[in-house]
C-alpha cells in the first residue's frame, strides 16, 4: 500500500478492476487522483503508458493500470514510486453529522 496525504493506493489483482473508462486530464494535461479544494494542490500520478480509470457504475471509484513503473507527485508531499501492476485508489473520508465525505485539504 502506498499513502500520499488523503490518497491511498492498493495493490490488486487485475480480476479485482471493473469495467472502466479513462478518466480525462485536466487543462494542464495532468491525471489527477485528488485536488485540494483549500490549496489547488493536486496529488498527480504518471509513467509511460500508466493509465488512470474510472469504474463506469461509481466514477469517484478510480483504478490504476501501470504497465512499468508510475510516480504519485504532490506539492507538499514526497514522490512515491509506484511499480507495475494495478491498484485502485482510494480517498480519505470524514464523518460530518449525517453523512461522510473526501477530506480537504
Amino acid at each position: 500500500m502506498y499513502r500520499q496525504g488523503d490518497v491511498l493506493i492498493i495493490p490488486v489483482p487485475q480480476d479485482e478492476v471493473p469495467a472502466c473508462a479513462p478518466v480525462p486530464r485536466d487543462r494542464r494535461g495532468r491525471m489527477v487522483l485528488a485536488r485540494g479544494e483549500a490549496t489547488g494542490h493536486a496529488h498527480v500520478v504518471g509513467g509511460p503508458g500508466l493509465q488512470l480509470l474510472a469504474d463506469l457504475d461509481d466514477p469517484d471509484s478510480m483504478f490504476l493500470d501501470v504497465p512499468s513503473h508510475g510516480r504519485v507527485t504532490h506539492e507538499e508531499h514526497g514522490p512515491i514510486s509506484l511499480p507495475s501492476g494495478h491498484y485502485r485508489v482510494v480517498r480519505q473520508r470524514e464523518y460530518i453529522p449525517g453523512a461522510f465525505r473526501p477530506v480537504a485539504d
